[in-house]
């Protein structure tokens, strides 16, 4: 019936609702994509705090979102895009560089690595 649950080795899912209906119905609970989302974020912010220590830099905050896109294609779904959007406040940057660091960890990220798809990055410097 395309439903389930789903846990992980630390707990932080434990029997979670997992399937159809919460893929593509809005039922409550969680689904492929919503989990791909949460890592691509995750992953993006962690490889650009990497990043920034290594330039010298440690921002005030960082949040990061991911919406990934799921379409029917070739008789199948596919994921074809993530598209990240960070928001961050990091004192002693100006936006050039700002982009520049950005880009290089959203290329560098190990889950950006990982998907086959359009993955794009909108990221605004907050003063």
């Amino acid at each position: 019936d395309g439903r389930g649950a789903i846990s992980t080795q630390s707990g932080v899912l434990d029997g979670h609702p997992y399937g159809f209906a919460m893929r593509f119905e809005g039922v409550p609970g969680t689904n492929p994509e919503e989990l791909i989302g949460a890592a691509h974020a995750g992953c993006f912010t962690m490889a650009l705090s990497k990043i920034l220590g290594e330039a010298g830099l440690v921002a005030d905050h960082m949040e990061t979102n991911a919406v990934v896109t799921l379409e029917e294609k070739d008789g199948g779904f596919a994921i074809t895009a993530s598209a990240l959007t960070l928001r961050a406040k990091i004192p002693g940057v100006d936006d050039t560089r700002f982009q520049e660091l950005a880009g290089a960890a959203k290329a560098g990220c190990p889950v950006s690595k990982l998907l086959n798809a359009d993955i794009s990055l909108d990221a605004e410097l907050l003063s």
